[in-house]
């Protein structure tokens, strides 16, 4: 046989197998991938993912989700990005808005391009009110408290303010009154002020995100009766932003539960420098009513009126006429209506303070006890001079309140404000 002829042919051979081989390899294309619907969705936060089936005849060197809040996303939009190769795959997708619907494609990509599966969608959480509960009222006196409350879901959404709101009728909020303590979920507590004594209040705690205020349980509380060291009970009032007692003060003691002084004799009363108390014409039958006549020392001890309370300086007393509408009208709209204790005709008298003032008269160094029935005068805690202080009247035939100045030894009645 002739070997010339045979070689020839054998590269004949070889070439075309390589030309085969060459002409007859796929074509890359970019990846297969389908998209898995959309879970664990909140607020801000949903979990997809997608399956690479096909790698397209090159390595998928990136995979994850897209998403938008318009139809078809791509890479252009918000995407993640969670590994290479083919196969299944998981992905968070963040920073969503809440109550928004989305769309979500799978891709992956390779040498050829990018691939993208079917579009889902969902929506994401709207933000709901928080949850929270009310917290046991303690420390009740009668003008303070103790509450707070706990957060145990924000909704969704932070909690920008937060305390409690209280008020005299059910279901208060905090258009009435409350207190802010912080922001924020968990527990918190709250000191409620400014309450009127015996009372009964309704309390709920509150919390405010972006949806507005959630409350928690209502808890209803009586604020403690005012009381004096002796025991006596008071009521008292809100007028603008001072609270009153309603009544004249009638304690024999000071705050310290040390004993006042009485002094029924004129004399002694006229050459007193140090505390002393006294009940108009020295009759115990006028405390109920009228309260007890102190001379200024008494009152600049400090510890007159109960705890948390104090006699008035002139400033507050002006704040209170103020308030009023002014000297020249205060008067009548301090004064109780009528004429069973004002001596008539008790001129200007509506009372619509609800401050209820009486004409206790006073106890006078010259005339003893003076103007009862007449008058009404009261300490303020303001000195004028060594032997003087500053104190307000009212009259039966006049509308009016007057400031004067009166000896310190004179004996006067006693409305204490609250601190």
């Amino acid at each position: 046989m002739d070997h010339s002829i045979k070689i020839p042919v054998i590269v004949i051979l070889f070439i075309g197998s390589i030309i085969c081989l060459t002409s007859c390899k796929e074509k890359t294309t970019p990846p297969v991938v389908t998209t898995t619907n959309v879970t664990g969705i909140t607020q801000t936060t949903a979990t997809a993912g997608g399956n690479v089936t096909s790698d397209g005849n090159a390595e998928a060197t990136s995979r994850g989700v897209c998403w938008n809040t318009s139809e078809n996303p791509t890479l252009a939009n918000s995407k993640t990005s969670d590994g290479t190769g083919t196969g299944s795959f998981t992905s968070s997708l963040t920073q969503l808005i809440p109550n928004t619907k989305y769309y979500v494609k799978a891709y992956a990509t390779n040498s050829a391009g990018t691939g993208y599966g079917s579009q889902v969608s969902f929506t994401s959480n709207p933000i709901l009110l928080a949850t929270l509960t009310t917290t046991a009222v303690t420390s009740i006196t009668s003008t303070t408290a103790v509450s707070g409350g706990n957060i145990t879901a924000d909704g969704g959404g932070s909690v920008t303010a937060r305390g409690v709101c209280w008020g005299t009728t059910a279901n208060p909020t905090t258009s009435n009154n409350k207190t802010t303590d912080g922001s924020g979920t968990g527990s918190f507590t709250s000191n409620i002020t400014g309450l009127i004594a015996n009372t009964t209040y309704y309390v709920r705690a509150y919390a405010t995100n972006s949806v507005g205020a959630a409350y928690g349980n209502e808890i209803s509380f009586t604020s403690q009766q005012l009381k004096d060291a002796d025991g006596n009970v008071y009521t008292s009032i809100t007028i603008g932003t001072q609270t009153w007692m309603v009544e004249n003060l009638k304690t024999t003691k000071f705050n310290d539960n040390t004993a006042i002084p009485l002094v029924t004799d004129n004399a002694a009363w006229n050459n007193l420098t140090t505390p002393g108390y006294c009940w108009q014409n020295n009759d115990i039958a006028n405390k109920t009513t009228y309260g007890a006549l102190y001379n200024f020392y008494a009152v600049n001890t400090g510890k007159l009126c109960p705890t948390g309370w104090h006699v008035p300086s002139d400033a507050e007393w002006t704040t209170l006429t103020t308030y009023l509408g002014g000297y020249t009208v205060a008067g009548g709209k301090l004064k109780e209506t009528g004429t069973t204790h004002w001596l008539s005709p008790n001129t200007g008298a509506t009372n619509e303070s609800g401050f209820t003032a009486l004409p206790g008269g006073s106890r006078n160094y010259t005339y003893a006890f003076y103007a009862f029935g007449h008058f009404g005068f009261w300490w303020t805690s303001s000195e004028s001079m060594t032997i003087d202080a500053r104190d307000r009247y009212l009259r039966y035939d006049s509308n009016e309140i007057l400031g004067s100045f009166s000896f310190k030894c004179n004996g006067e009645s006693v409305r204490c404000l609250k601190d």
